[in-house]
């Protein structure tokens, strides 16, 4: 019997000159994986899981252009996260001369790509458009095509409420007649233990039962990039203390928990909405602050245009964090959901604008600034997804200082209370923990109280009842002695 042949007819594309850019190791392992892939028939899912600053975007598109090149692919869709993201897209297909586009709601194309190789749409308008956009794709479906969702971890997947996952149930829909589906992530985990498309399921015993665990196709810890000089190690400073609870003028009501190693729960998370707190008698907000800005201060003397960022609970707490660091004489950008000017004080923050950024939940995926050096985590979210993608925005590096830096690059630096669970995730932060689903369980998120008073006292003055510093460094840390 004659061996199978892999011919998609698909006409070849004018050849444009090969890219410039060299792709690394774990980008050509994608490119092969992509050929592999569609030479097996059926499922078509690609999942790849690469730290922060790896070159996703880049790697998807090196793929896509070689599939091109050789006849397999015609087109290319890319869902993305947040608009911010796609000038990213657009200015890394421009750099290989691949023509990308943004879908804009309203197009009434029959042929939705035109002459271009690629269309860009963000979750939110696919969701919101999806209707219109079906009949559109379905019209092309004779050329062979790549999905790629961006992030794909936002795609989550309820089979029991498929309305309370719009995105992933319109993302499903709209790219059913795909050839490949390619999902990219930093972070292939949820905090609400759903599934997300794009993704392969496999059955893992876990000890008396089988689970479903998600399984990358391809896996760049971020250790293995630390060890290539394409990003930069991580080194921790955790501020330790004891929480005082109770009323403040009435002494014998007072009960005292330490803050790395209580146990209970919501004394757990009692604790950490004490330590944030800027009025609080322990300073341990406090102390995290002007031990990050001291920090900031010694890494400057060898990367002069080194920035930090802040990230608050709220809008009010933010404001009392710009007021502590601008009494000191720095230059600060505040940066919320609620602020109109938000995009423009992020880019003015990455053309060095300001010496610290402050933040509600705005500075996460797609926020790429290699002047970020040093990173305060000062908020009640203790989730590993929002942790780890809050303090992996310092790890980029650019050309510049890649050139001038040697393997290992310098760390950057991370400032938190000491809460056991943040302890827990930047011990793996550079490794790759397997997502397994379990079955749903009640997880309440402890509710955020005041944010407290501002102190008047200056930061150098508040040491009462701060803790040691508990220091981390590496990419694989090892297990510590919490100090008291």
């Amino acid at each position: 019997m004659a061996p199978l042949s892999f011919d998609l007819h698909v006409p070849r594309q004018p050849q444009r000159p090969l890219p410039a850019v060299q792709p690394r190791h774990w980008q050509t392992q994608l490119i092969q994986l992509l050929q592999r892939r569609l030479q097996r028939p059926g499922g078509h899912d690609v999942l790849i899981n690469a730290g922060p600053g790896a070159g996703k975007t880049l790697g998807a598109l090196l793929g896509f252009e070689r599939l091109q090149r050789q006849g397999h692919l015609q087109r290319f869709l890319v869902f993305c996260h947040r608009s911010s993201i796609a000038s990213q897209w657009l200015q890394a297909a421009a750099g290989l001369q691949l023509r990308l586009r943004e879908w804009q709601p309203g197009e009434t194309r029959a042929e939705p790509w035109g002459d271009a190789d690629g269309l860009l749409i963000t979750y939110q308008a696919a969701g919101r458009n999806l209707q219109a956009l079906l009949p559109q794709l379905q019209a092309d479906a004779g050329q062979p095509w790549l999905a790629i969702a961006d992030e794909v971890h936002h795609l989550g997947l309820d089979p029991e409420e498929p309305e309370a996952t719009a995105w992933g149930h319109a993302f499903s829909r709209l790219t059913a007649g795909a050839r490949l589906r390619l999902g990219l992530t930093g972070t292939p985990f949820r905090a609400d233990n759903l599934g997300f498309c794009a993704a392969r399921r496999i059955q893992v015993h876990d000890g008396e039962s089988w689970v479903e665990q998600i399984a990358p196709d391809l896996s760049i810890e971020p250790r293995d990039l630390i060890a290539a000089g394409d990003v930069r190690p991580l080194e921790f400073r955790f501020q330790d203390g004891w929480v005082d609870h109770g009323r403040q003028d009435q002494p014998g009501d007072t009960e005292r928990s330490p803050l790395s190693q209580e146990q209970r729960e919501s004394w757990r998370a009692r604790n950490l909405r004490r330590a944030i707190r800027l009025g609080d008698r322990s300073s341990i907000a406090l102390r995290v602050l002007l031990n990050a800005r001291q920090r900031l201060e010694v890494v400057r003397r060898q990367h002069p245009e080194a920035g930090g960022l802040v990230v608050a609970r709220d809008i009010a707490h933010a404001r009392r964090l710009c007021g502590l660091l601008e009494e000191e004489g720095d230059r600060v950008l505040l940066v919320h959901s609620q602020d109109n000017a938000a995009a423009e004080h992020m880019q003015a923050f990455k053309a060095g604008q300001a010496d610290w950024l402050v933040s509600i939940d705005m500075c996460a995926e797609g926020f790429d600034a290699p002047r970020l050096r040093v990173v305060a985590y000062l908020t009640t979210v203790v989730t590993r997804t929002r942790f780890v993608q809050a303090i992996t925005r310092a790890v980029r590096m650019d050309a510049q200082r890649a050139s001038q830096e040697a393997v290992p690059r310098h760390p950057s630096y991370v400032f938190a209370p000491a809460d056991p669970l943040l302890l827990q995730y930047a011990r793996t932060w550079s490794l790759s923990e397997p997502y397994v689903l379990r079955p749903k369980g009640p997880e309440p998120e402890p509710a955020a109280g005041p944010a407290g008073r501002a102190p008047s006292l200056p930061l150098q003055a508040m040491e009462d009842g701060a803790g040691a510093v508990i220091r981390m460094r590496g990419p694989q840390l090892p297990n510590f002695i919490v100090q008291r």
